[in-house]
């Protein structure tokens, strides 16, 4: 075991990224030069919006708000939330703003899987199994634009029994984390899952800002998704089974990102931790529907949307073990070259990721919240978030990932928002 194993694993993940993500520049293409799909205007159908909210009495009254502020039939939304083990006034503040309140105290099967299926549970109970056409999740720092339920209605009554959409972010330029995720965010929905619904694939859903039609609440008998990445296992899931979800361009929703690294790595753990959990759960019948002419490809692209994560887990791992092993027993190891290939794959990925990220930020400019200045400052740094990925995913490997809260704070309101975006 010496040097040139270490560089070879190196590149091997550096190969593995680049090879698992190249058809993926044609999306970037389909995204760019044709335009996203638009239907026709059609029935409009009664839903309900749920929230599963821990502790979140500074933020929740302002989504709520934004949902009632829907250019929508007020009569065909209703609003639901379950406080799930809160210890402050969540309950009372989201009360107060107009939705209908469940409690939740379990803290031994803890996640938003449980919670969701807990609301459902006892909402269907309460209404009955047919009462909605369909239900819309959001997460309690979330604010949609005035015509987001108009726009993902339009494309649910064109046939679409699961809708994801464009997600934005609250506080895009507070910090280096905060536009990371941003751009993240922003790609997925721009360049990734907009050129699916162009080229008629399926989209992935992405924790929140989505819309699922009763009859596949009803066939799940609730929400049996309770991993560490939920919305996850639940695209890998209806993908298998033949489901094409969509994807509505015009429906845009806010979100609060983490603020401090720690945070982020935290979160970002039970991302990675997550994503083998789901994968070894759904992961045979995905695997199996790519040999299939109903969801062939939808499941390729979810596979290799997936797998990244879970080899570069993998192989950061064993390129590390093998460092260490390498500078405690072998003698005349060349730590200096090791360092040389270690730098020229960060360079590499940071380049690719520089010029994902700049293109990011130029095609969706006019929709992000932030002076020119932290924009452009910003494209630089994504990378860096990126790059930091690396050893969350090998750190994933080792430590025992779990759910853990992240405070949001981020008051505004969407009329503020959107004020704030229309000035500059």
């Amino acid at each position: 075991m010496d040097a040139e194993l270490i560089t070879n694993l190196n590149s091997v993940i550096v190969l593995l990224f680049c090879a698992l993500s190249a058809y993926q520049y044609i999306y970037i293409l389909v995204s760019i030069l044709f335009p996203s799909r638009r239907f026709a205007t059609g029935k409009a159908h009664r839903y309900a919006v749920l929230i599963c909210a821990r502790n979140e009495e500074s933020v929740v009254a302002q989504l709520i708000d934004s949902v009632k502020k829907q250019d929508y039939p007020a009569e065909l939304i209703d609003i639901y939330l379950l406080a799930d083990n809160c210890t402050d006034n969540t309950r009372g503040v989201a009360e107060a703003a107009g939705a209908t309140v469940y409690e939740r105290h379990d803290m031994t099967h803890i996640g938003k899987g449980y919670a969701m299926h807990e609301l459902l549970t006892r909402l269907r109970a309460d209404k009955g199994k047919e009462y909605y056409d369909g239900y819309f999740v959001f997460d309690a720092d979330n604010l949609l634009a005035t015509d987001y339920i108009r726009q993902m209605n339009t494309v649910f009554s064109n046939g679409y029994r699961i809708v994801t959409s464009y997600r934005n972010s609250k506080n895009f330029c507070h910090n280096w984390v905060t536009a990371g995720y941003g751009v993240m965010f922003l790609r997925e929905a721009r360049h990734m899952n907009n050129a699916r619904m162009i080229l008629h694939s399926s989209c992935a859903v992405s924790g929140t800002g989505f819309l699922v039609h009763r009859d596949i609440i009803n066939e799940n008998d609730g929400w049996p998704y309770y991993t560490l990445t939920e919305d996850l296992e639940f695209t890998m899931d209806r993908i298998a089974k033949g489901d094409r979800i969509g994807y509505c361009h015009d429906a845009i929703f806010y979100d609060e990102q983490p603020t401090k690294f720690r945070q982020s790595w935290s979160q970002r753990i039970r991302w990675t931790k997550g994503f083998i959990q789901a994968f070894f759960k759904r992961g045979g019948r995905i695997l199996r529907g790519m040999f299939t002419k109903r969801c062939g490809f939808s499941c390729f692209d979810e596979v290799m949307s997936t797998m990244p994560n879970i080899l570069l887990a993998v192989f950061g791992a064993i390129s590390a073990l093998t460092m260490v092993y390498s500078l405690a027993f072998v003698d005349g190891y060349d730590f200096g070259h090791f360092m040389q290939s270690f730098i020229v794959s960060l360079g590499s990925i940071y380049f690719v990721n520089f010029f994902l990220g700049m293109l990011t930020v130029i095609t969706e400019w006019k929709k992000i919240n932030g002076s020119t200045a932290r924009k452009i400052r910003y494209m630089f740094t994504f990378p860096l978030f990126i790059i930091t990925g690396i050893p969350i995913n090998v750190a994933a490997i080792f430590v025992k990932g779990k759910w853990k809260q992240i405070r949001h704070s981020d008051a505004t309101t969407i009329d503020q928002l959107t004020g704030e975006r229309q000035e500059k």
